[in-house]
């Protein structure tokens, strides 16, 4: 759902999906079938302490003054996702 909504909000919100606990050619192989050029990746094993993640899929999203402004587990339906997107640029404004 990210990757599908990521084009309305490429001017204002930057998508990074983090891959980890896996080998740098597996993820790439799997990002390119999962990801278009809307959402970057990368793997970085450290990001998943650094926001406190313990599983898949987890999403994070953080203001431009780098505060973590909500988080969750699991996947969201769009009109929700939209929604939380919404915020967050409500507050760059």
């Amino acid at each position: 759902m990210v990757d599908a909504v990521a084009s309305d909000y490429q001017d204002s919100v930057r998508f990074v999906a983090v891959a980890g606990r896996s080998d740098y050619d597996s993820t790439a192989a799997r990002a390119d079938e999962l990801l278009t050029s809307n959402v970057g990746w990368g793997l970085d094993d450290s990001v998943w302490e650094l926001y406190d993640i313990l599983g898949q899929p987890a999403s994070v999203l953080v203001s431009g003054d780098d505060m973590i402004v909500d988080a969750w587990y699991g996947a969201l339906g769009e009109s929700e996702l939209r929604e939380r997107l919404d915020y967050l640029v409500s507050l760059a404004g």
